[in-house]
């Protein structure tokens, strides 16, 4: 009993991090009462005091482990391209994670981007039109956006979203950004994917933020008025994922007339818009072997400005990523000749890719691909539930079988949780964030989540998925699929090395200080990152146990979802607590170690998801979203839980808590029950629309997704009166003929009036055309492209 309180004191002392003298003064006066002998209690005080006393702590125990820590190189080292990459980001909700806390109120008090007049009127205006004017599947035919679609898209500023209006271009937020993207998409990826980039990735961005004021002057709004078209050269054949490894070189020389100059050679591969492109921005690394300006001869990654007119710059070929014809190309240079001052930033941009570089990806990683994942979603939402709710099956819609339930359940729930992450990574990074691993959480679940979708709904609509025609409206986001998976850091490097590892060193409150700190031979900032490291591990062991013995049941928390909210909150805990102690085991190697780094990362993503949705749900709570909220939350602490398991599965001295992890799990996925609940709430127009508020529907009558919901909306207005006469055709009331001749006959019987027999059978006739699938004359299909 008396061991027992004993650990139960140590505990409370743990929870509330009280700080170590008071540790000191508890045991002390519990031996004392528990008739310890008096000498074993001096020798503790003495021992106690080179801890508690700062400068013989300093002397004889932080000094020593700064050594040891050296000699054995127990902690990783943090390389100058890592160095970079922190530096380009801030820390954000996601330190959260690693300090065994979720701070609830800021998360809620996290300002909600709204779009201003000028940026709705664009979305409902020009994005309207633009979505109007295009047809994906003529853009397959023709291999490109019409020669209107770009006088239309240039003319309107759509590449100039991101440019201050100062420089002619639109001002908008990243909240309209991605809205707009989201919008188009749904129309047309090929139109979406040219739009975005130059947005996202490229010179405008990086002439904006690093460029000096006379390239300002020069370039900003020839970009945002489409005059000059940018591409962005970085990827290279032997410099994909790995960036720093890039062979394009510049040399800094002297021409005839002595003024400095760089002479360049690349080979660059995937460049979107590369063989359009009027201005290119090109990373290559800067050499000065004569030193003409000082003494470094490896100067590092530059970027620089350079015109595709330029002598030696050859951009006349294509790639062709999947048959998705928008344009991305090979680019190549032979001693391309260019001035000091086209470098971004000029002289001051010299060796700054790098850090341009992380800063730029960031962008297409947080705001870009998630919003065409977002907007693809919604999409395949809205064309499964109108296709399941009209095509039968064994005299029953396919949304009734619970198998298709389960898929479109899952797409909902999934399509809420990007549109709740969605706005979430926005309102930070409008509100002047910068959270590099969250972008990078939000680019790999973002399009991983996308391919579970489109794979799911092409699954559900069978046949109909697979025989492309204008009527097909999911095949071509089907094939551009792997590209989003690909692009701007590769699924398997996003979630195996950056998630976690990125997170680990940036958002962990103490280590990148502790590392710093022995880098300086800084004892004293060693000292108290340490000790205030080891008092965090300390209380995450205790909060951990608390929690895994009352399932946190005693944790007060606020609003909606209390239970979800109490779950992160043992998660956090249990989080901060198995990294520490996985760091110290494994050590530097962590690093390396890719399988327990993803499933770290994993565990990270999903406790970020499950905020955003959340918080979304708080910010928007609408009755019908409870059910969606439900099955996204109990599918991600069911993950969380599979990863914490995977874990110590491969950790071998973690073993031995894996039956007990087993016996107390977090949570299980959702029944089937939730499944029909969901589906019951999108039969219901208002609530689909809602969840697919940004997809285009033309309002040409002959649209295919036009008439697809004029056919949900007749059929469901029907449903009725076709329940009635399919239960009389069986009773035998009604002869089994064509359904056009059952409604006469129904009509002749008079079970259905003139006006319904009209409305029907124009609700039958669409029907019939929405399930229908394209086919071509022999010379028409040969000429298909």
């Amino acid at each position: 009993m008396e061991s027992l309180i004993f650990i139960i004191i140590l505990l409370l002392l743990a929870y509330f991090s009280y700080p170590l003298y008071v540790w000191c003064i508890s045991i002390v006066l519990y031996a004392y009462v528990s008739d310890v002998s008096l000498s074993l209690i001096m020798v503790f005080i003495f021992i106690s005091l080179f801890f508690i006393i700062k400068d013989l702590r300093l002397s004889f125990i932080s000094k020593n482990l700064v050594s040891l820590i050296k000699r054995k190189s127990l902690l990783p080292k943090i390389s100058n391209t890592e160095k970079a990459a922190l530096e380009a980001g801030s820390n954000w909700v996601e330190s959260n994670f690693f300090k065994a806390q979720v701070d609830y109120e800021a998360i809620n008090a996290e300002k909600v981007t709204k779009l201003s007049k000028e940026e709705q009127d664009f979305l409902d205006n020009e994005v309207s039109t633009l979505c109007e004017m295009s047809s994906d599947w003529q853009i397959f035919q023709d291999r490109d956006l019409s020669p209107e679609i770009w006088k239309y898209i240039k003319d309107k500023k759509f590449f100039g979203m991101i440019i201050p209006k100062e420089y002619g271009g639109l001002g908008f937020s990243a909240t309209a950004h991605s809205h707009i993207i989201e919008k188009l998409v749904s129309r047309s990826q090929v139109l979406a994917i040219t739009i975005m980039v130059p947005n996202s990735l490229g010179p405008a961005e990086l002439i904006l933020k690093h460029g000096s004021k006379i390239q300002k002057e020069k370039y900003l709004n020839k970009l945002a008025l489409g005059i000059e078209v940018p591409c962005f050269a970085l990827t290279e054949p032997n410099a994909g994922s790995d960036a720093t490894s890039i062979t394009s070189s510049g040399v800094i020389f002297k021409d005839e007339n002595n003024k400095l100059k760089i002479k360049l050679n690349f080979d660059k591969r995937y460049i979107t818009l590369a063989n359009i492109a009027t201005l290119i921005g090109l990373a290559f690394v800067l050499k000065d072997p004569d030193h003409l300006l000082g003494q470094e001869e490896n100067l590092g990654i530059t970027f620089a400005l350079i015109s595709s007119k330029t002598k030696g710059v050859d951009n006349s070929k294509r790639h062709d990523p999947l048959n998705i014809p928008f344009v991305n190309s090979p680019l190549l240079g032979k001693d391309v000749v260019i001035d000091i001052k086209d470098i971004i930033g000029e002289e001051n941009g010299i060796g700054q890719g790098w850090k341009m570089l992380v800063e730029s990806l960031s962008i297409g990683r947080g705001i870009s691909l998630p919003s065409v994942s977002l907007g693809g979603s919604k999409l395949a939402l809205s064309v499964i539930t109108y296709y399941t709710s009209l095509r039968e099956q064994f005299g029953l819609s396919l949304s009734r079988f619970e198998a298709v339930e389960e898929k479109i359940a899952k797409i909902a729930a999934y399509t809420y949780m990007l549109n709740a992450a969605r706005n979430y990574t926005l309102d930070a990074i409008d509100n002047g964030q910068k959270p590099g691993v969250v972008n990078s959480i939000m680019k790999y679940h973002a399009t991983e989540k996308f391919r579970e979708i489109i794979n799911d709904a092409m699954d559900v609509l069978g046949g109909s998925a697979i025989m492309r025609g204008p009527n097909n409206l999911l095949a071509h986001a089907y094939f551009a699929l792997p590209i989003s998976i690909t692009v701007e850091g590769a699924n398997i490097l996003t979630r195996n090395l950056m998630q976690f590892g990125q997170g680990l060193i940036k958002s962990h409150p103490f280590i990148t200080k502790e590392i710093q700190a022995i880098e300086d031979d800084n004892i004293e900032g060693f000292d108290k990152a340490f000790f205030s490291h080891i008092s965090l591990v300390t209380h995450a062991f205790a909060k951990s146990v608390f929690c895994f013995f009352t399932r946190a049941y005693f944790i007060k928390t606020k609003g909606p979802f209390k239970r979800y909210k109490q779950k992160l909150l043992w998660v956090s805990a249990t989080y901060t607590l198995l990294t520490n102690i996985v760091l110290i085991i494994v050590g530097p190697a962590l690093k390396k170690k890719e399988n327990l780094s993803g499933r770290f990362g994993d565990i990270l993503s999903y406790c970020y998801l499950i905020t955003a949705t959340l918080r979304e749900f708080e910010k928007n709570p609408k009755e019908e979203n409870k059910a969606l909220v439900d099955y996204f939350c109990l599918y991600a602490f069911s993950e969380i839980q599979k990863a914490f398991e995977e874990i110590l599965l491969n950790i071998s001295v973690l073993k031995i808590f894996l039956p007990f992890l087993r016996l107390n799990p977090l949570a299980f996925k959702a029944k089937d029950s939730l499944n029909a609940s969901i589906i019951k709430n999108l039969e219901k127009d208002e609530n689909l629309s809602t969840l697919c508020d940004s997809v285009f529907i033309s309002e040409n009558k002959k649209d295919r997704l036009h008439l697809m919901k004029e056919a949900f909306l007749l059929n469901k207005k029907h449903e009725k009166e076709f329940k009635e006469i399919k239960k009389a055709v069986k009773e035998g009331k009604l002869k089994n003929d064509t359904m056009v001749n059952i409604l006469d006959e129904a009509h002749e019987k008079e079970y259905i009036n003139a006006s319904n027999l009209r409305a029907m059978k124009r609700a039958y006739k669409i029907k019939q055309e929405v399930i229908s699938v394209d086919s071509f004359k022999v010379r028409e299909y040969k000429a298909n492209k």
